[in-house]
């Protein structure tokens, strides 16, 4: 008999508990006006752990898709993408002065593009490394024999394949720009890119400063060796060719010999060293020799084969060369050079890192 009374008992709290958790669902429904899921709260972080994963979207965004969606991850991962894309459009006119450049090479020339963000953390993420990447090699495929500039236009509309756990398949460039910048949360945007062709006997050098990985930095210098003859001794190229092309970043050259110097630069260089000159209240004839005097000066610094090697003080980028040739056994030029920089020219708070180059060198 007692055991009777002690069955019908636990069956009655059974049938209570059973009761409340109904009622509770029935509450959470009628007076919380959420969305109420029978996922139990470890089934909920997994859910969020995955999505989060999946898209690297805010905890909080992604929390909110899932509640939306009914803990569905599939709706929720394209509800995420919807409300990204539509933010990115939305923050496409601000300023974005940080990011990365990217580089890729073939046997037949070389791509350099410049990919900004809004915040060194975005450049930091592997998402956007990829992208800009991706593009680098994009850039490769443009058809052109000679050395060009171009701008975002230039790729918006070519097919790009993504091949990252996060974001993959195939879309337009343009698209994959949005889609990362829906990720991120920040306004991201091809700015310009540069391709160099390998001349025939020769190559291609280059250097990337700031590098967080093989391909990118924040500085780059690249520059062409030609070399005249049929002897090409590869070491010796890339060796020097390699040093010249982190002198180049360090030294910020401007033109590649006197000659190429525009008349329009050398006037105005040339009218603001007279009227340093003449508040010294010395006579004409002085003036004229402390112009000159300084006009040597403005080549060393602006014109790439007279500056100072930034490996060895002691000579100059001419004799560099000169005694490459010695060493390859053919005359040994270089045809142009590139030097960029993440963000140059647009309104931000800027730091010298040529200075940090030149000690590294």
């Amino acid at each position: 008999m007692l055991l009777c009374v002690s069955l019908l008992s636990w069956t009655c709290e059974c049938s209570a508990m059973a009761v409340c958790g109904a009622g509770r669902r029935v509450y959470m429904k009628l007076f919380t006006g959420a969305n109420y899921s029978s996922f139990s709260a470890s089934n909920e972080m997994n859910l969020i752990k995955q999505l989060r994963e999946r898209t690297s979207a805010p905890i909080k965004d992604v929390k909110a898709a899932l509640v939306d969606s009914n803990w569905d991850i599939d709706a929720a991962q394209k509800e995420l993408r919807k409300r990204g894309i539509v933010l990115a459009s939305k923050k496409s006119s601000r300023t974005a002065s940080e990011g990365l450049l990217a580089l890729a090479q073939n046997d037949h020339k070389t791509a350099l593009i410049e990919l900004n963000c809004e915040t060194d953390f975005v450049a930091r993420n592997d998402i956007f490394q990829h992208l800009a990447l991706s593009l680098a090699n994009q850039a490769l495929l443009l058809p052109n024999s000679s050395s060009f500039n171009f701008g975002p236009q230039s790729l918006e509309e070519m097919r790009l394949n993504l091949q990252h756990p996060k974001i993959n398949g195939e879309t337009t460039v343009q698209n994959a720009i949005t889609e990362v910048a829906a990720i991120m949360g920040e306004n991201v945007k091809l700015r310009r890119g540069y391709v160099m062709p390998a001349p025939s006997k020769g190559l291609v050098s280059t250097y990337l400063h700031t590098s967080p990985q093989p391909g990118l930095g924040r500085i780059a210098g690249i520059l062409s060796l030609e070399v005249d003859g049929g002897k090409t001794q590869v070491d010796a190229l890339q060796r020097v060719g390699s040093e010249l092309a982190m002198h180049v970043v360090a030294a910020k050259p401007v033109f590649l010999t006197k000659e190429l110097v525009s008349l329009d630069a050398l006037e105005n260089e040339r009218e603001i060293l007279k009227s340093q000159a003449e508040s010294s209240g010395k006579s004409q004839m002085a003036i004229d020799k402390m112009v000159e005097g300084r006009l040597r000066k403005y080549f060393e610094d602006v014109v790439l084969m007279d500056q100072k090697f930034v490996m060895n003080d002691t000579m100059k980028v001419k004799a560099v060369l000169d005694n490459l040739s010695k060493e390859v056994g053919s005359s040994v030029r270089i045809v142009s050079f590139l030097r960029m920089e993440v963000g140059e020219g647009i309104a931000r708070q800027e730091t010298d890192a040529s200075e940090a180059v030149a000690q590294a060198a």
